[in-house]
């Protein structure tokens, strides 16, 4: 089984990690908040706090990991920090991801968040993942549906560690 890395564990990351384990997985899910990482253990996934928006923080985290799923389409905050999170700070986490053993992209693009900013995501995975060659998937079902999207992420996951490198089929 692989090892997947939720960027993004909240409560829809949360249930996506038990679906996870479930399946016989190995979960890590990032929080920022150092308060959160019981329930995201309570979920069966290794915590990992680091902040997207300081992307050295979750660097380490891609330690063997093979998927990373990119769950911030509803991220909160300043307009402008969301949009970083789906450009500046997205790129940077591709672009170290290269050396590592990561071998697919889940990016949520669809969420809360503006068309425009999840437009620019979808177009810096694109970037990223087809210079170097990684299969990359979006997951765009909708958040306000839980048990649809987590299935939905699901079925991206698996479509992931199934392909080989190159855009979406």
């Amino acid at each position: 089984m692989a090892r997947i890395l939720i960027v993004g564990c909240g409560c829809r990351g949360r249930a996506l990690a038990v679906s996870l384990v479930a399946d016989g997985h190995a979960v890590r899910g990032t929080t920022r908040d150092p308060a959160r990482a019981a329930a995201i253990e309570a979920a069966g996934a290794e915590a990992w706090v680091g902040d997207p928006d300081r992307i050295g923080t979750l660097t380490y985290a891609l330690d063997n990991v093979t998927v990373l799923c990119w769950l911030l389409a509803s991220a909160a905050g300043p307009a402008e920090g969301a949009a970083a999170l789906h450009t500046t700070r997205l790129q940077m986490l591709l672009e170290r991801s290269i050396d590592t053993t990561v071998r697919g992209v889940l990016y949520e693009a669809a969420g809360s968040l503006d068309t425009e900013v999840l437009a620019a995501g979808r177009a810096a995975v694109a970037r990223a993942c087809g210079y170097s060659e990684i299969p990359y998937a979006y997951l765009e079902a909708d958040p306000g549906d839980p048990g649809g999207w987590v299935a939905a992420a699901r079925d991206g996951i698996r479509a992931l560690l199934a392909r080989e490198p190159g855009p979406p089929a």
